[in-house]
Formats: structure tokens, C-alpha cells, sequence
């Protein structure tokens, strides 16, 4: 089946559609989809090359379907590459490019990047806030 034709069977009725407002906009819950806005560019099921951005304990994986795999199969052929969890934003971008440079949906770099990049953020160990220094009168009396 085409991805054309698996598009405009899931576009209207899919049970990883999420509407929140009536009027705003439609949100997706698939497997692949990076920014979870339901179109047919960002969906894990109508395309056959997708990006799946998980977290996981060893960091942060990119699965991504092999050339020449089919989309049909029980277990479709998946490569996987991690990002361990020390490594900064940097990182995330060589790996995302490396995947935009060999011609494999350069399209979804900049929205593979940003998920990596929260994901690592959302990781990222908080600072402890510095103590307020005492001014004014307090700052003259003590």
C-alpha cells in the first residue's frame, strides 16, 4: 500500500489522534512522529523512512528504517544509534546531520535535533540556586 493512500486512511480516523481544543490543533501520539502535530511530513505510519527519537537507560536512541527494508514486514529492519547521557547538544547534532548528509529524510534534522535537544535538557542535572545577597538596611546592620 502507498504512503499516499495510508495517509488518507489514518488522516481522519486514528486512535493516536489527540484533540484538546475544537478549534486548535490536532495532535498525533504515533510511534515516529517527532513533533507530534498530525501531518502527513511528521507521521510514523504513512512514511515509509522515518526517525524515532526514545529515551532510554543507556541515553537517548535514534531508530531509523534500513534502506531497502520493507515497511510491511512483522520486523521491519531498524538501525539504531545511541547518544549516551553525558554527552551535550553537540553530539545530538552530528549524529542528526550524519543522517540529513546521507540523503535520509534531511527534512526532519532540524525537528530530530530539537527532540534530542529537550530530551537532554529534561536530563540536564539543575544548578542549585546561589543565596540572595542581603541589601539595603539588613546589608548596614549586619
Amino acid at each position: 500500500m502507498s504512503s499516499d493512500l495510508q495517509w488518507l486512511l489514518l488522516r481522519k480516523n486514528s486512535s493516536y489522534i489527540v484533540k484538546r481544543v475544537p478549534e486548535g490543533p490536532v495532535f498525533s501520539k504515533e510511534p515516529g512522529n517527532l513533533t507530534n502535530i498530525h501531518s502527513w511530513k511528521y507521521s510514523g505510519l504513512a512514511n515509509e523512512k522515518t526517525i524515532t527519537v526514545k529515551e532510554s537507560e543507556s541515553g537517548i536512541q535514534i531508530a531509523y528504517r534500513k534502506k531497502g527494508a520493507s515497511p510491511h514486514a512483522v520486523r521491519p529492519a531498524v538501525s539504531t544509534l545511541a547518544i549516551r547521557p553525558r554527552s551535550g547538544p553537540r553530539r545530538a547534532a552530528g549524529v542528526t546531520a550524519k543522517l540529513a548528509k546521507r540523503g535520509y529524510r534531511p527534512d526532519l534534522r532540524s525537528a530530530a535535533l530539537a527532540r534530542v535537544s529537550a530530551l537532554l535538557a529534561a536530563k540536564r542535572e539543575k544548578k542549585a540556586a546561589p543565596p540572595k545577597k542581603v541589601r539595603g538596611k539588613k546589608a548596614k546592620t549586619a
